[in-house]
């Protein structure tokens, strides 16, 4: 949402610090965030199960839960989790991003946008957040269908239900490792696709082993690039406001 409204009113971006209405988005979304955890942090408990002649405690969605609302949450966790946390970013991005494109290539009052510098590096950082999504989704899927395949498919009174469970437990232990893997590839990804990253990412890490040239030129390719970016949208906030003026 962000990026978008950086692209459609490059003037708003403007001076240092955080401006108040995104101080004020910040807020909510932590306190959103809070308020939908506080179901799993309920419905979770430490149970004792006795395992081969062992009384052993682990933590799990705990199978008896007092309250009707929880009951509920426990039947719709796996589905809510999957729309919520899943299915609704990439539909927000996937139409976030396709506006932010629109907008890029319309028309404004007439003039139209040239395939100038800083265009080129919109398009990169475009490329880039499409790249973290696609690894979003590809690591993040495996484990929702797990869970959505165990509570559609999976039925109790089965007599090969032990096969099909051991099935879903590997399909939910590769699933959960893909998932913590999501995080750890994000710099892989993002120094494959940004350049700006790349180079940012060697001037800073690897300093020690490069050499003094080098090391140099990777620096001010860094600098380079953010002052390309701060003269790109003051130049296109002017264009921007003389075309509203006009």
């Amino acid at each position: 949402i962000d990026r978008y409204r950086a692209v459609a009113s490059w003037s708003r971006i403007k001076g240092i610090g955080v401006p108040k209405w995104m101080a004020i988005e910040i807020a909510l979304i932590w306190i959103l965030s809070i308020i939908l955890a506080v179901p799993e942090a309920i419905a979770f408990d430490m149970v004792t199960m006795d395992y081969k002649g062992e009384a052993l405690r682990i933590c799990l969605l705990h199978p008896m839960q007092k309250t009707s609302f929880m009951r509920t949450y426990k039947l719709a966790k796996d589905w809510w989790l999957f729309s919520a946390y899943f299915c609704l970013p990439l539909a927000c991005t996937a139409i976030f991003y396709t506006l932010m494109t629109c907008e890029m290539l319309r028309k404004k009052n007439g003039v139209q946008i040239a395939l100038s510098d800083h265009l080129k590096q919109r398009r990169e950082v475009a490329k880039t957040v499409f790249c973290l999504v696609l690894v979003f989704a590809l690591c993040w899927l495996p484990l929702h269908i797990s869970r959505i395949l165990k509570l559609t498919i999976y039925d109790e009174e089965d007599p090969n239900r032990c096969e099909l469970l051991s099935f879903f437990l590997v399909l939910d232990y590769i699933g959960i490792n893909m998932a913590s893997v999501n995080s750890c590839i994000n710099p892989i990804a993002l120094y494959m696709v940004s350049k700006r990253f790349k180079n940012c990412f060697r001037s800073c890490l690897f300093c020690w082993c490069l050499p003094a040239e080098m090391l140099l030129d990777e620096k001010q390719s860094c600098m380079k690039l953010k002052v390309t970016d701060r003269a790109s949208d003051q130049s296109n906030s002017r264009t921007t406001n003389k075309s509203i003026t006009a």
